[in-house]
């Protein structure tokens, strides 16, 4: 069984939201750049919403670098009713039922899944039971205010499984959720 994997870049104080506002490119290094690409070599798939992909696809499709072309190559599923198009390579629309869609594709053979983010379709695939590793970029950063990681109504345990920090500050957290 494949395992989903959810990617999200956050602040010290919970925040997930626009990470270009709040400058998480300010903690950009080489090594880190090294391990979102080892992320993205090792699965074989990412899982969009709407919002995500239309965000994602104009930056990632115009990049030139290893860690763009490995996006760009992968196979993309896109969860989306109202999306007429998804010009980006190797992108496919789900318009059923996206968390029956998922748990499909997590029996399927074939390497992990990856979504970025805590979207509104992963916060729908937690609720769920669907997803197996929380990998957290946690930056030193407080903001005060913005949409926060968990809200209420997600709740659960976490088991920190891997921690990893970088030279310009922050870490990199992994979790499995105890479900």
């Amino acid at each position: 069984m494949r395992k989903l994997i959810e990617h999200s870049l956050m602040t010290l104080d919970g925040v997930f939201a626009d990470p270009v506002a709040w400058g998480y490119r300010d903690y950009n290094e080489d090594e880190r750049f090294r391990d979102g690409l080892g992320e993205v070599s090792a699965c074989d798939a990412m899982l969009f919403g709407r919002v995500s992909y239309e965000a994602s696809a104009p930056i990632f499709g115009q990049r030139t670098d290893a860690w763009a072309a490995r996006m760009t190559a992968m196979k993309k599923y896109v969860f989306s009713a109202p999306l007429e198009r998804a010009d980006w390579n190797n992108s496919t629309i789900i318009r059923g039922d996206a968390v029956a869609e998922v748990a499909k594709l997590k029996d399927q053979e074939g390497g992990d899944l990856l979504i970025y983010g805590h979207t509104s379709l992963a916060e729908a695939l937690f609720r769920e039971r669907l997803i197996d590793v929380f990998q957290i970029a946690l930056y030193p950063v407080i903001l005060g205010h913005g949409r926060r990681f968990f809200r209420a109504g997600q709740n659960g345990k976490l088991r920190l499984i891997a921690t990893k920090t970088y030279s310009k500050g922050g870490v990199r957290l992994t979790y499995e959720p105890q479900y």
